[in-house]
């Protein structure tokens, strides 16, 4: 029964039940029973033409005499669910309702109640009718509310954690949301505490089994209803009712009364598990809900915007417990400064040069032919037709057009969040794990002791290199190969000129080019690759697996996380192959990075590099900063530094010439080539900032 009626406690509290001078003599514990209906009778067999719920009315004019007629009389209506039975004294019973029939209503829990003044029962009947209209206007006022708030809240895209908190506030009742293995995923207590509403959760939702896929179960106290769409159910939606603090009447010896919620309350739970499900299907290329709550875990323990306590109650009711526990902040990023998950041959294709294997079938996802990126091109080549020199398209994240997808960074950055949460599974490691920027991934992982840590780290890092395997190796070193443009069938194709050693490499990619350069030492080749492209050594992990120092407390764990961060950031550039990077590997560049925002450091920058910045920012097409990098990152050895800018050497002497005389240094100094070379880790740290 629906308490939108009003009960019998308080129908007795109407102004014109209590002009009769009620008095209840018998079924106190029944007080809370709805009453559906009043109905006024005198006869003793009307219990087959009530449907239950009804308040009945007499004067016992036609009632039985005899003690067992009327225990009959009352066993029959508590059979077929009245609420309460009302006597009026005068008529048939002066001084008081028949001993019999206040036993037999005692025994079977039934409210009887006498009124001792003559009262006319039109004015009980209109009252509580009135009564019960006014309960259901406002029952469909509050439905109407309800599917206006939610239709807003799907309208809007609200995340969970609103939904969540709009069904408490119409409700006044705590909410769970959980999948299908029973872990929460969010909640709100409605004002109530959280501790004892999420302990033991699992075993407790397991107990709870309605039957039907919206409905009550009395045992429990928990109003259900399951969340999906299309078939495919993927968790639960629970609210408790009642809410603590109210009271539910129970049957007396006749048996069990269930008071079932109102029906807004079915109808406010189904509306917003579809509002759940709906923002699920409009979101389901992006991250699930268990991720979600780990980022917003994550954030909260980066941002402080929510007590530690509370992390670690919401993260205990989704299955990971970091109270007593030795918490490690990782951070898991590709090298370079590319989107998460391009990769060195990502990096090498947007410079609109194709590594070895760029033309090969296989990249998925792109534009061009299935699978591939190739445009055109013969045998897969990737290559588009025209000149030599015009860049390649269809590498990793690019449309047929050869520029990125619009999409492509987020779902690389999805990629290399599943394939973390597949390492921590594979070697069972517990922890929270979500997307901490557009580039990196975040860990916190919650292990048993501080001596477990470096095993649990080199498990890890060892599987995330199994299930990220590093891309096919850049082009080495020296000079690239010409792309070829296709040629119409029966075309016939020159060979290749002979590369000398003193003519440049083939110039680079860019529509502006149409063949290689005219053979002359003075003349440059092709620019050296950027540098915030890093061309990772042959063999060298193309992720980082940064990790920062261990602690004993929810309430460092930021401070674990954040020099993760930090480590992963400076060690972006790091030519090295180790399986993890901690803060002695940084460095001067780790350093650097936490200085990157000192305006001192940025002053220095200014003072040894502004006038070789300024030539590049004048000459796009001619970056000596970057002649200069490979110079200082190849320990000064010309040779080696030729080679690794494309470059010839007699080109290369050309260009540090003019180096030195933009910048008024000597290039063969120790000092200022020492100075130069933190003056351009400085630099990369600034830009990265």
């Amino acid at each position: 029964m629906s308490p939108v009626f009003p009960t019998v406690r308080e129908v007795l509290a109407l102004s014109s039940v209590r002009h009769g001078a009620p008095r209840l003599v018998a079924g106190e514990a029944g007080l809370d029973r709805p009453v559906r209906w009043v109905h006024v009778t005198e006869v003793p067999d009307i219990a087959p033409e009530l449907g239950g719920g009804e308040l009945v009315l007499t004067t016992g004019i036609g009632l039985p005499g005899a003690d067992a007629g009327l225990r009959a009389f009352v066993d029959a209506l508590v059979d077929v669910g009245v609420s309460g039975l009302v006597v009026e004294l005068g008529r048939r019973y002066v001084e008081g309702t028949p001993r019999a029939m206040v036993a037999a209503a005692q025994r079977r829990g039934l409210p009887l109640v006498e009124l001792r003044r003559a009262t006319p029962f039109v004015r009980i009947t209109e009252a509580v009718h009135a009564l019960i209209v006014d309960a259901q206007l406002t029952e469909l006022r509050a439905t109407e509310e309800i599917h206006q708030r939610f239709t807003e809240l799907s309208v809007e895209g609200a995340g969970p954690g609103e939904v969540l908190r709009q069904a408490a506030e119409l409700s006044g009742c705590p909410v769970v949301l959980e999948n299908l293995s029973r872990q929460v995923l969010g909640y709100d207590p409605a004002g109530e505490d959280a501790e004892p509403l999420l302990a033991g959760w699992e075993q407790h939702s397991r107990r709870i089994r309605p039957a039907g896929r919206t409905a009550y179960d009395p045992d429990n106290g928990w109003l259900v209803t399951i969340v999906g769409a299309r078939g495919q159910d993927w968790g639960r939606l629970l609210l408790r009712w009642p809410a603590a603090g109210t009271t539910i009447a129970a049957g007396g010896a006749g048996g069990r009364v269930d008071q079932l919620p109102p029906n807004r309350l079915t109808i406010l739970v189904e509306r917003a598990a579809s509002t759940l499900a709906l923002g699920r299907l409009i979101q389901r290329d992006a991250e699930g809900l268990e991720r979600q709550i780990h980022r917003t875990l994550l954030t909260a323990l980066l941002e402080h915007s929510l007590p530690v306590d509370e992390v670690a109650l919401r993260a205990r009711a989704l299955g990971v417990v970091l109270e007593r526990r030795h918490l490690v902040g990782v951070v898991v990023r590709p090298r370079g400064d590319g989107p998460a998950g391009t990769g060195d041959a990502a990096s090498w294709a947007g410079n609109g040069v194709a590594p070895r294997e760029a033309g090969a079938i296989g990249w998925p996802g792109v534009g061009g032919w299935p699978g591939t990126g190739a445009v055109g091109g013969p045998g897969g080549t990737g290559v588009v037709g025209g000149p030599v020199g015009v860049g390649v398209v269809g590498g990793p994240g690019t449309d047929v057009t050869g520029g990125p997808r619009p999409d492509a960074g987020a779902a690389r950055l999805r990629d290399l969040a599943e394939a973390v949460g597949q390492a921590l599974r594979e070697t069972r490691l517990v922890g929270l794990y979500s997307a901490v920027d557009e580039q990196a991934v975040g860990v916190l992982l919650a292990l048993p002791d501080p001596a477990a840590e470096e095993r649990a780290l080199t498990a890890f890092a060892a599987a995330l290199r199994r299930l990220r395997p590093d891309p096919a190796p850049p082009p080495p070193a020296g000079p690239l190969p010409r792309q070829r443009a296709p040629l119409a069938a029966g075309s016939e194709r020159s060979a290749p000129p002979a590369p000398g050693p003193e003519r440049p490499g083939p110039a680079a990619p860019g529509p502006e080019r149409s063949g290689p350069p005219a053979p002359g030492p003075e003349r440059p080749g092709p620019a050296a690759p950027r540098a915030d492209r890093v061309a990772v050594p042959a063999g060298s992990a193309a992720l980082i697996v940064a990790v920062g120092a261990g602690v004993a407390s929810l309430r460092q764990a930021r401070h674990s996380l954040v020099e993760a961060r930090q480590v992963a950031d400076a060690a972006r550039r790091d030519r090295r192959d180790l399986p993890i990077f901690r803060l002695p590997h940084i460095g001067l560049a780790g350093l650097l990075h936490l200085l990157r925002e000192e305006p001192r450091v940025q002053t220095f920058v200014e003072r040894e590099l502004a006038a070789l910045l300024a030539h590049d920012a004048r000459h796009p097409r001619d970056q000596l900063v970057d002649t200069l990098r490979a110079y200082l990152e190849q320990g000064r050895n010309k040779s080696a530094a030729a080679a690794a800018a494309h470059l010839s050497r007699p080109a290369f002497y050309e260009r540090l010439a003019r180096i030195s005389r933009i910048l008024d240094v000597d290039l063969d100094s120790v000092q200022v080539c020492l100075s130069l070379h933190v003056a351009l880790l400085a630099l990369d740290a600034v830009r990265r900032s």
